[in-house]
């Protein structure tokens, strides 16, 4: 993985990805001056009723030019979690997952894989926590006047703040 060089005053940006096939959340957090600050959140769409070719092709084409216009330095992404009762999400899910890795191994940005477990229970102390309940997090540690909409962008937020701090945690050792 790529390795961010780094001072102690410098400041660093990093881009949060919550994939998905149809609705992929992005946020992005620049660290190193006090408190966080979010730069940009959103989502990419794709088509559903488009054959999942081009759906990959457009999350790719999509991340691509975010990547070229954000320049993160780092990239944090919720790794792939299979639940045996919902084998099929985690298939679909794991195309959109790669499409990101490639992307971003192609822009030479290193990629922070977190669990889900862990990206909640940093944030709201649940490691099990419901969307509303990240929605919520992320309005007040970000200081949103509303709720961030729709939950992917919350959740892509979070990733930020996650990979950000592991990030910020990392290289003060």
């Amino acid at each position: 993985m790529p390795r961010m060089a780094r001072t102690g005053t410098s400041t660093f940006r990093v881009l949060g990805i919550d994939p998905g096939l149809h609705i992929t959340g992005y946020g992005a957090v620049e660290f190193g001056r006090g408190e966080p600050v979010i730069l940009e959140a959103g989502t990419m769409r794709t088509t559903p009723e488009a054959d999942m070719a081009e759906r990959i092709s457009q999350i790719h084409a999509d991340l691509c030019d975010l990547l070229g216009e954000l320049r993160p330095d780092l990239v944090g992404i919720e790794q792939l979690y299979a639940h045996y009762k919902h084998p099929r999400t985690a298939i679909l899910m794991g195309h959109a997952r790669g499409v990101v890795l490639l992307a971003c191994h192609n822009a030479g940005i290193g990629v922070r894989n977190l669990p889900a477990t862990h990206v909640k229970k940093s944030l709201t102390g649940n490691g099990h926590a419901t969307k509303m309940q990240m929605q919520r997090a992320i309005q007040a540690l970000c200081k949103l006047k509303t709720l961030p909409e729709p939950p992917d962008v919350a959740d892509a937020l979070a990733i930020a703040l996650c990979a950000g701090r592991t990030e910020l945690a990392r290289t003060q050792n």
